[in-house]
């Protein structure tokens, strides 16, 4: 489905998802579904986060590793926006996900949840500078970025399966 809206508005909500690091996608589900259900603002991040990684499969095919590492960081803060929706917490901004990561880090006892969120947002940096060449050092970094999305996961499972949860 494409549809169409007014160029300045389209240039407006492109640069706030720009600025605010996110794709489009995101910040698309955030304004329209803000008054919907909880349990429908987490489905569209799951669903979206199934999206970014299914491109970032088809892109890795052709050795982009700028939009690979870009489609992983916005599969990362897809699940983070689903987390932040099931724990009723802010997920707006790189700062909302540091604080929601350091406080998965402290409460699982996984110091690493850091270091791993600290690849994605390198992955990210490197759409916007094209820093990371070596095919070595990007498969390191997908890897660290899947360990971390297989956490994230996994606290999703967990409030979904409970009872009374969001979902």
């Amino acid at each position: 489905m494409a549809i169409m809206i007014p160029r300045k508005l389209a240039d407006l909500v492109s640069e706030e998802a720009r600025r605010r690091g996110i794709p489009l996608e995101q910040l698309l589900v955030e304004k329209l579904a803000s008054g919907a259900d909880p349990s429908v603002r987490v489905q569209a991040y799951l669903e979206l986060h199934e999206k970014y990684l299914e491109e970032a499969r088809a892109l890795a095919d052709k050795g982009d590793f700028a939009q690979v590492g870009e489609k992983l960081w916005g599969a990362v803060t897809a699940l983070l926006n689903a987390i932040g929706e099931l724990r009723r917490l802010p997920h707006y901004s790189h700062r909302d996900y540091s604080e929601l990561i350091e406080q998965l880090a402290s409460e699982f006892r996984k110091p690493e949840l850091g270091r791993l969120f600290a690849v994605a947002e390198r992955l990210h940096a490197s759409f916007y500078h094209g820093f990371i060449k070596d095919p070595e050092a990007f498969r390191a970094y997908e890897a660290d970025v899947i360990k971390l999305m297989e956490v994230l996961k996994s606290e999703i499972s967990r409030h979904l399966a409970a009872p009374g949860e969001t979902g």
